[in-house]
């Protein structure tokens, strides 16, 4: 069956932190010059670490200046030379608690400019739920159970304001709150207290810091009566982490979108993506996720800053296939993200059958999908994507059964793989979101099959965008997923490789295949033609690419992982066998 795909760029995608090469960023544009990299990659997506940020490993951003510690301005001069084009993140639902408009927030409390930048709880919801004895509005049943979690409890991270209130601010994703040790010099402004009491309290006080204990429960002594300044002194030091909800509603939050867009295409950004855009709208009655047609308005209205900026926007958006939001954003015109590839690629060589991945494939190119595919990347394998899902009352079946799914999971979670949940809003699982390992790991630290999977990448329609740590078979760092805290499962395929890691990988034939298998894809015109798909033989994968003179065929058998690649090179029939 033959189709026509004209629209689908030739370039490959090197997906990156600023330090996952190396110590910085210079080392990823030195390793890019290597004659090795010549004419691998047409573009690189550095992750948000490029900027100032302070916690998500980028995703909770102080503010888009570069981060001068990892990135200095001659490496995009140097990528220019390359000709490599930039990708960037703008994370449109949330900034940091450390941006300058939420310490301005905390500062200045409801005299703040930025009071309205965020969303205060307890003024969504007014008038829509009771509180509780925490001073917290509970939504009514009807509005709490549309909301989406993305970790068990509300959303929320109560904050202190200058007078002593405390303010409970939408929270949709990290958080951490660090009592930090009281001094002597901190009571000074309680009248009574002597020189020895002043230390009794303090010691009495980090001591219950270093154990975690309520404060609330400490005797006092003879200071009991002055117990209610003393702990008032103690949440005025404690500090925050956390990723906030900005409030779209507010004129700001839309001049700060401005600013940054014409800051990140300065920067040299050719394509954008739009982290976590569909929690932006909110409203009461609504669930927090992909509201209609609010997001459609807020997309709208990013898309005409985009293009005044010549910017290329790509809306990140994690959902079952059988909800359809894909075709919903593809329709409209957007280029999307393909998180159905990396579970359909594990299925089809695990299973021996490409029946599910043909069938993907065809969709994408009947329905005129631009697509930016994956395997690996800096978050974890979707999993959740794959499922069916009722709508309206009518189950829309996902591209594989949950049978087929579970069957990934355990396989991948056999292999040391870690998982990540979504929640209800009293804290049940409800849903196993996406599992966390690195690629060749999830595939039994099998090169063959590596290899299988980077070929069957590079002749999927779209951008094929790479995670470093897959070209040099990169496998679970289970000590950095123990030691990175509640967000550590994401660290076991965030490994930093340095210099002599890259020399080293250099020398196998695993990582030299991949880039030969990258490079024709990059750099054949095949690619920008017309593919055929002969789906005679379930475990047979044969997919041929032509334009003109060019071709490009891959013929897998997946009962052996064994595959050639045929193709022209100036005019040239050559032959890659694997």
């Amino acid at each position: 069956m033959q189709h026509k795909n004209k629209n689908i760029s030739n370039g490959v995608m090197l997906n990156v932190y600023p330090d996952s090469i190396g110590e910085k960023f210079s080392d990823t544009v030195g390793m890019l010059k290597m004659d090795v990299f010549k004419d691998v990659f047409s573009f690189i997506y550095v992750l948000p670490t490029f900027f100032n940020s302070d916690l998500d490993r980028g995703f909770s951003i102080i503010d888009y200046d570069i981060n001068k510690e990892l990135v200095d301005i001659k490496d995009l001069k140097d990528l220019n030379e390359l000709q490599i084009k930039l990708k960037f993140d703008i994370v449109l639902n949330h900034l940091s608690v450390a941006s300058p408009q939420f310490k301005d927030l905390l500062q200045y409390g409801n005299e703040s400019k930025f009071k309205d930048f965020f969303i205060n709880w307890n003024e969504f919801w007014e008038g829509n739920g009771v509180k509780n004895e925490d001073g917290i509005v509970i939504p009514e049943p009807k509005f709490l159970n549309k909301l989406f979690m993305r970790k068990s409890g509300l959303p929320i991270l109560k904050v202190r304001f200058p007078d002593s209130t405390e303010q409970p601010y939408w929270n949709t994703f990290y958080q951490q709150v660090t009592y930090n040790p009281i001094a002597v010099e901190d009571l000074q402004n309680i009248k009574g207290l002597t020189e020895a009491q002043n230390l009794f309290i303090v010691t009495l006080v980090n001591a219950a810091m270093n154990n975690n204990q309520d404060f609330t429960t400490l005797n006092f002594e003879d200071c009991t009566p002055l117990k209610l300044e003393i702990l008032q002194i103690v949440e005025q030091k404690r500090s925050y982490l956390g990723q906030m909800d900005v409030n779209a509603a507010s004129p700001l939050v839309w001049e700060f979108y401005e600013e940054t867009l014409k800051k990140l295409s300065d920067y040299g950004c050719t394509i954008l993506r739009l982290d976590a855009f569909a929690y932006l709208h909110k409203q009461v009655g609504e669930s927090n996720f992909f509201n209609k047609p609010g997001t459609w308005d807020y997309l709208d209205r990013i898309k005409k800053i985009a293009q005044q900026n010549n910017l290329m926007l790509l809306p990140e958006i994690h959902a079952e296939y059988g909800l359809h939001l894909h075709d919903e954003v593809a329709n409209e015109g957007y280029y999307i993200y393909d998180f159905f590839l990396p579970g359909l690629t594990i299925h089809t060589i695990e299973n021996q059958t490409s029946k599910a991945l043909i069938s993907w494939t065809k969709e994408i190119i009947a329905k005129g999908y631009k697509t930016v595919n994956m395997l690996g990347c800096h978050d974890g394998i979707p999993v959740l994507d794959l499922k069916g899902k009722e709508v309206n009352g009518v189950y829309n079946k996902g591209l594989l059964e949950d049978a087929e799914i579970e069957k990934i999971m355990t396989t991948i979670m056999e292999r040391g793989g870690r998982v990540k949940n979504l929640y209800d809003p009293s804290g049940n699982k409800i849903s196993y979101y996406q599992i966390n390992a690195t690629f060749f790991s999830a595939l039994g630290e099998n090169e063959q099959k590596l290899l299988l999977a980077r070929a069957i990448q590079m002749f999927m329609p779209g951008i094929p965008q790479v995670w470093y740590l897959d070209i040099f078979a990169g496998k679970n760092n289970y000590e950095a997923a123990d030691n990175g805290g509640s967000a550590g499962h994401k660290e076991i395929n965030r490994t930093t490789l340095s210099m002599q890691d890259i020399e080293q990988g250099l020398k196998t034939e695993v990582v030299n295949k991949q880039l030969e298998i990258i490079r024709l894809r990059n750099t054949s015109n095949a690619f920008s033609g017309e593919v055929d798909i002969n789906d005679a033989e379930d475990d047979i994968l044969d997919i041929k690419w032509g334009n003109g003179t060019s071709f490009a065929n891959l013929k897998a058998n997946l009962k052996t992982k064994a595959f050639t690649i045929d193709y022209t090179e100036n005019g040239m029939l050559s032959k890659m066998s694997f």
